[in-house]
């Protein structure tokens, strides 16, 4: 199963990717981590990317390019992939297309989570982290105890610079930015769009009742 995901900021991909890893037994790709993962080993194609990321510079698509070819040639791809923020834009997408036609494998799949911008600022923007032991709350769906201070540790609870009101919605709007043109591409294709708010379980059965009927939604 090769799958392409897709959804904005606190749409709950990651956890819904947990359900397919489990499901599949795939891997998750995210470029974020395999930039890293080259950036530490200090491979050719890391030292080419830190080149730039030291500069303060975007890596360029063609280095994420072969960064992701390199990974989907694995063993640990053999049976599929979910990619994570990939394709960015319509190159990639362009590129994907020609590597996995010289593979012989095609994407089975684009799942994208949709949620409205308000749940995702909600969702966000309540979330609080403890300064001294990383533990995480939300003053809505999972409240401390007592306000502003963690029932683990006792340590002070405090809002992350990316989860602030105007970061999140400022995030947003780069993501619906980005992603246009990429879902455009897709819908013609395979893109089905779930409906990303309720209760995970009931979002996990949406996703799971599409791939195993192929049906796709536009």
């Amino acid at each position: 199963m090769n799958l392409i995901l897709f959804g904005p900021p606190g749409a709950g991909k990651g956890t819904q990717a947990k359900f397919l890893i489990k499901e599949f037994s795939i891997p998750q790709i995210s470029t974020g981590d395999i930039l890293r993962a080259n950036v530490k080993s200090g491979s050719a194609l890391g030292k080419e990317a830190k080149a730039y990321m030291d500069r303060g510079a975007l890596v360029p698509d063609g280095i994420i390019d072969r960064m992701v070819e390199q990974k989907l040639s694995g063993t640990d791809c053999e049976k599929g992939f979910i990619l994570d923020g990939y394709p960015r834009n319509l190159d990639q997408a362009r590129f994907l297309d020609n590597l996995l036609d010289r593979q012989e494998r095609c994407i089975d799949a684009v799942i994208s989570l949709k949620v409205d911008d308000a749940e995702l600022v909600k969702r966000l923007s309540g979330r609080r982290m403890c300064r001294q032991c990383g533990h995480s709350f939300h003053i809505v769906f999972q409240p401390p105890k007592s306000q502003d201070q963690c029932d683990d540790c006792g340590g002070e609870l405090y809002t992350r610079d990316d989860d602030r009101e105007d970061t999140v919605l400022n995030r947003l709007r780069v993501y619906h930015e980005q992603t246009s043109s990429i879902l455009d591409f897709y819908r013609r294709r395979c893109l089905t769009e779930i409906d990303g708010s309720g209760e995970v379980e009931g979002i996990r059965e949406r996703i799971f009742e599409v791939l195993a009927s192929g049906r796709v939604e536009v």
